[in-house]
């Protein structure tokens, strides 16, 4: 790809994002998908960024005036490891991509589409792990899931948002309140899928014991004190 077909897309990229940016302020959520996802479109898709190309700070325009988030300060960063290094096209490319998953996952937050809001951001903290708005998004969108797993994958943004956040910032401390509001939805999560788990073992266990004449009435399951269960056979 040559240095001017970058610039051309990156053009197109940043003309689209702002109609998208004009549709989102006129709440108009669904054209600004569309624009955001079109401008997406129009950019390479994510490859390997090395570890060594951070601290680069690229401007970003968020749809969202109430979001109290913002961007990584660093440049767009990967978790895999390549030792190819990135021109500044390629790096103005995946901030820009970055910033655009954002966008469509704040757009798939006004529409109550949770798991997509979650897609979306997980793709722009593929480019920039540090991008705090998506990391508030994800977790607040795994929160009204409301699962275990969900619940705990909102647990572990929450934490890196306090990694990142200045402690002593408005921000850190409401990570810190939805932290420890978390915890209790996180127990009550947990025994509840636990419980439903147990329910349909215990019914597909009936199914196959009562060709021997027993049921799962002979065996019991007793907390082992390590959040598992051990199994106990009687008569």
């Amino acid at each position: 790809m040559t240095e001017t077909s970058v610039e051309e897309l990156l053009r197109y990229a940043e003309e689209l994002k702002g109609e998208g940016n004009d549709h989102f302020r006129a709440r108009r959520w669904e054209d600004a998908l569309a624009a955001y996802r079109s401008a997406l479109g129009r950019l390479p898709k994510h490859k390997p960024i090395p570890k060594s190309e951070r601290n680069v700070d690229i401007d970003e325009l968020s749809p969202d005036p109430n979001s109290s988030g913002q961007s990584s300060n660093e440049s767009p960063v990967r978790n895999e490891v390549d030792e190819t290094p990135l021109t500044e096209e390629e790096m103005q490319v995946a901030k820009a991509r970055s910033v655009l998953n954002a966008n469509i996952g704040a757009c798939y937050v006004k529409l109550g589409e949770h798991k997509e809001t979650v897609n979306a951001c997980t793709a722009a903290l593929l480019d920039d792990p540090h991008y705090v708005k998506a990391l508030q998004r994800r977790a607040a969108s795994n929160e009204q899931l409301n699962t275990w797993s969900s619940l705990s994958s909102a647990r572990e943004d929450y934490n890196t948002l306090l990694s990142i956040l200045p402690k002593s910032s408005k921000d850190s401390k409401e990570v810190q309140r939805l932290l420890r509001l978390l915890q209790p939805r996180l127990e009550v999560a947990q025994k509840q899928e636990t419980a439903e788990m147990l329910d349909k073992l215990k019914g597909l266990g009936n199914n196959i014991l009562g060709n021997f004449g027993l049921s799962t009435d002979n065996f019991k399951f007793i907390p082992n004190g390590q959040g598992g269960y051990s199994m106990n056979f009687s008569q």
